[in-house]
């Protein structure tokens, strides 16, 4: 292994070790690539992890080996990483907060190849800021048949008066997001999200029952979408946007815009969605930050959830990544070839 280098980035030091280390071994992807991507990055991902408590899932022999999440902030983390102390049911846990690119170097010099953040900010713990919707095949089902759901369950939301916007999960998923950003009284709560959620996966398990559960028992997941309503939990995290995932390449949870989405429904293959970091890295080099509305749109949650139905209700509301009409027919799954 190689020696220690000691860096400055922004005026900090660190201490970056092992960096011809591979850490994707498909791709030879070291430990130097990983921290290079995620300093390169930091302009469109850090709004995403601004306040946010973050868990660790570290990979210290590469994707392919032993991991283990780390909630706590490490003891022995720099004076200048940030934290903020939540309370739990256990008592309380420092969590690192992320703040700027020294502090993403750094997590990524622990072998920290994935980042998940929590739904609300450290200031407001119990409030949401975003609903989510984790779309996941169950073999035979792929990718393209998340796609399909995806495209469903957005004109589902639009029909209730709410924009989404979505990314890969970096490997087989979907993840839908429904910005929320509250501002002053009246905010939801995690159990308003979570029952709202349940319920339009429910909808969507009635409309689609050969297609789509909403049942996480494995018995019921092949062949099948399961559309994951829990995550929407004060203790449950996802995976943050532009985050690298532990595959045997250095695939990326990355954004992607629903037209991309519906062409690929209409080729008949997903493939393309999924991208490696050097893409991702040049994509948001010339696009900007395509997941920006989930910071910055802010929506009420104007039905509660018992009001759900396949019936019409008002549009939604512009996001950057389209608009979608309501529907005034059935909705309809293309068949898989």
């Amino acid at each position: 292994m190689s020696r220690a280098v000691e860096v400055a980035i922004a005026g900090r030091k660190l201490s970056l070790t092992n960096l011809d280390k591979v850490l994707y071994l498909d791709a030879g992807f070291t430990k130097a690539q990983v921290i290079d991507y995620y300093t390169r990055i930091a302009s469109v991902m850090l709004p995403h992890l601004e306040d946010r408590p973050i868990t660790l899932k570290r990979y210290p022999n590469g994707s392919g080996g032993m991991f283990f999440y780390e909630k706590r902030c490490p003891v022995y983390r720099p004076d200048w990483v940030q934290t903020a102390t939540i309370a739990v049911k256990s008592g309380s846990i420092d969590f690192c907060i992320v703040d700027g690119v020294p502090t993403l170097a750094w997590l990524a010099n622990l072998a920290c190849l994935e980042i998940h953040t929590y739904l609300y900010r450290s200031a407001h713990p119990d409030v949401p800021t975003s609903m989510v919707f984790d779309l996941d095949p169950g073999a035979p089902a792929a990718l393209l048949d998340a796609c399909r759901i995806g495209l469903q369950l957005r004109r589902l939301l639009a029909d209730h008066g709410l924009a989404c916007v979505a990314k890969t999960s970096g490997s087989k998923g979907l993840h839908v997001h429904v910005p929320l950003n509250p501002r002053g009284r009246g905010a939801p709560s995690f159990e308003d999200t979570k029952d709202y959620a349940h319920t339009v996966a429910l909808a969507m398990e009635r409309r689609f029952p050969d297609q789509v559960t909403s049942v996480m028992a494995k018995a019921e997941r092949p062949g099948k979408v399961f559309i994951d309503w829990s995550q929407n939990d004060r203790s449950k995290t996802t995976c943050c946007v532009y985050s690298l995932r532990a595959q045997p390449r250095p695939t990326v949870s990355a954004p992607v815009t629903w037209a991309e989405i519906e062409r690929a429904v209409t080729r008949g293959d997903a493939g393309g969605l999924v991208r490696e970091a050097d893409a991702v890295l040049a994509r948001a080099s010339q696009e900007g930050d395509l997941f920006a509305d989930v910071e910055r749109l802010t929506q009420p949650l104007r039905r509660a959830p018992s009001a759900v139905s396949p019936g019409r209700a008002a549009a939604a509301p512009s996001a950057r990544s389209g608009r979608p009409s309501p529907s005034k027919k059935p909705l309809r799954i293309p068949q898989r070839r």
